[in-house]
C-alpha cells in the first residue's frame, strides 16, 4: 500500500487570524511567520505592492537580477517586485509564491502574501514546484509540487501532490489523494491516483482540477468540504475556470506527446482548439472572459507569456516577454 504521510497544524497569529502548517512525505511542518514586508529591491520601493488596476503578474525569465523575481506589466511598464517565486499566483487580494527556502538551498516553500507583500504563512513541503492557484475572491489556494519516491513508479519516476488550504477557516487537505474518487458513476480506489493543476469555482467549495491513474488522465470535479471528486472526462490537463464560470482552458494531449491550449464549454463538454500551434506545457489562465494567456518556453532558462482568442479565432499574440505563471489583476 502506499504510503502517505500528512501533516497539519494550526497556530494563532499575533492579534489577527488563524494559520495552519502541512507537511507532505517527510516534511515537517511548522508554526506560521508573522506578517513581515519582504526586503524591497531598487526597483520596488518599500511599500510597493500589488497594483489594484489591471495588470498581469508574471515570473520574470530576464537575465539578470531581475531572474526569478515577480513582475507586474502593463500599460507599457513593468515593475518588479521584491519577492522572487518559482511559480506564483495571485486573486482577490492573496498571493502565493512556491519558492526555494532562503535558509535551505535545494529545500522548498510555500508562502502566502497580501496585496502590499507582505508575508502572512509560510510551510516547507517535500518536492519541486509545479502550479499554484488563487481563487477569485483570495480565499482558497492550491498548491502542485513534483515528488519522487512512490512504490508503483519506476526508480527515478516523478509524481505529484496537490493540496488546498481555505486561508479563512484554517482547513487544509495537505493533499488530494486523500479525497474519495468516484470514476464513471461508480467509487475508486487505487494506488497510482495522483492529482495537478486546480481551478477554483466563485463558491469557493468547488473545484477542478487533472487527476491520473491507469496511464489515463482525467479533469475531475471536486467538493473540498466533502473530500470528494468525480470524474467528468479523460484528456483535459491543467484546467482554467474562466471568469464567468463556463469554461474551462487546458492543454489537450497530442499524439506526439506535447500539448496544445484549447477550451472546454462545460455545458456541453465541446472542445474548441485555440490558435496556437506551438506545443504548451503551461496551466493557461485567463486575461478575460475573452482571452486565455500561457507561458511558452524558448529555452531552458527562458519563456514569455502569449494571449489567444478564447472561441478559437484570431492568432496567438506576444502578451508579455520574458516571463512565466502569468496571473491577471484588477
Amino acid at each position: 500500500m502506499r504510503v502517505r504521510v500528512v501533516g497539519a497544524i494550526l497556530a494563532t497569529a499575533v492579534l489577527v487570524a488563524v494559520a495552519v502548517g502541512f507537511a507532505l512525505l517527510s516534511g515537517a511542518a511548522r508554526p506560521d511567520t508573522p506578517a513581515t514586508p519582504f526586503t524591497a529591491s531598487p526597483t520596488a520601493p518599500p511599500g510597493t505592492g500589488l497594483p489594484v488596476g489591471p495588470g498581469v503578474l508574471v515570473r520574470s525569465t530576464a537575465d539578470g537580477p531581475e531572474h526569478g523575481r515577480l513582475v507586474v506589466a502593463g500599460r507599457g511598464r513593468r515593475d518588479v517586485l521584491a519577492l522572487a517565486c518559482v511559480r506564483a499566483y495571485a486573486a482577490g487580494g492573496t498571493g502565493v509564491c512556491l519558492r526555494e527556502e532562503v535558509d535551505a538551498p535545494g529545500s522548498y516553500e510555500t508562502v502566502l502574501f497580501d496585496r502590499r507583500l507582505r508575508q502572512t504563512w509560510s510551510s516547507p513541503f517535500a518536492g519541486v514546484p509545479s502550479r499554484a492557484r488563487v481563487s477569485a475572491s483570495g480565499r482558497m489556494v492550491s498548491w502542485t509540487v513534483f515528488v519522487q519516491g512512490d512504490s508503483y513508479n519506476d526508480a527515478g519516476a516523478f509524481s505529484t501532490r496537490s493540496g488546498i488550504l481555505d486561508t479563512r477557516t484554517g482547513d487544509v487537505a495537505g493533499t488530494l489523494e486523500t479525497f474519495a474518487v468516484t470514476r464513471d458513476g461508480r467509487p475508486y480506489e487505487a494506488a497510482d491516483v495522483n492529482f495537478w493543476g486546480v481551478t477554483f469555482a466563485a463558491d469557493d467549495n468547488r473545484f477542478y482540477a487533472t487527476m491520473s491513474t491507469g496511464g489515463r488522465t482525467y479533469l475531475v470535479e471536486g467538493d473540498f468540504a466533502a473530500r470528494r471528486v468525480r470524474t467528468l472526462r479523460q484528456n483535459v490537463e491543467c484546467p482554467s475556470l474562466s471568469p464567468d464560470g463556463t469554461r474551462l482552458a487546458f492543454k489537450k494531449p497530442q499524439p506526439d506527446g506535447t500539448w496544445r491550449p484549447a477550451v472546454l464549454e462545460l455545458a456541453t463538454m465541446s472542445e474548441i482548439p485555440l490558435a496556437e500551434t506551438r506545443a504548451v506545457d503551461d496551466q493557461p489562465a485567463w486575461l478575460d472572459d475573452r482571452t486565455v494567456m500561457y507561458g511558452v518556453t524558448r529555452d531552458a532558462r527562458h519563456s514569455d507569456v502569449w494571449a489567444v482568442p478564447a472561441d478559437g479565432g484570431g492568432h496567438a499574440r506576444l502578451l508579455v516577454p520574458d516571463a512565466e505563471s502569468p496571473a491577471p489583476l484588477g
